[in-house]
């Protein structure tokens, strides 16, 4: 990492995420950051806004797809002191999440100059893998 880089600590990726209202909705809490290790965990608590279908507790993809692709971005962004523009994003899901709250933990697995890559386990509360996802994002600088 260059010498040159701003990282982001725990309190600016949350700040980041208190800062979006959309992101501020699905109440994701920053646990654990590791720049060495380029790893991030974040803590998603079940919403009944987030239910696949009335009074089922199912988490529907969409919200469990903007965790993915929110966590992933913040994983690359904190080694580079921001949030980063999406280039490519993909999802599978793996088991429903049921009447559980959620964590996703997202390794870094390219830092280049103009594109980063992370990786994404969604796990329940049991620490069943949910969900995996793979995203790439823009880390040039902002023009």
């Amino acid at each position: 990492m260059s010498t040159t880089t701003r990282t982001l600590s725990v309190e600016q990726v949350q700040q980041a995420f208190d800062n979006s209202t959309f992101i501020a909705w699905l109440g994701m809490r920053v646990t654990s950051l590791d720049h060495d290790a380029q790893t991030i965990e974040v803590d998603i608590p079940f919403q009944n806004a987030f239910e696949r279908g009335a009074g089922t507790r199912q988490w529907h993809g969409g919200p469990l797809a903007a965790v993915i692709d929110t966590v992933g971005d913040f994983a690359v962004g904190m080694l580079v002191g921001r949030g980063l523009p999406t280039v490519n994003f993909r999802v599978d899901y793996l088991r429903p999440a049921i009447d559980t709250d959620l964590r996703a933990i997202a390794r870094v697995r390219r830092l280049g100059k103009s594109i980063g890559v992370a990786d994404v386990d969604l796990v329940n509360a049991q620490g069943a893998l949910v969900a995996i996802g793979r995203a790439s994002y823009a880390t040039l600088p902002p023009a």
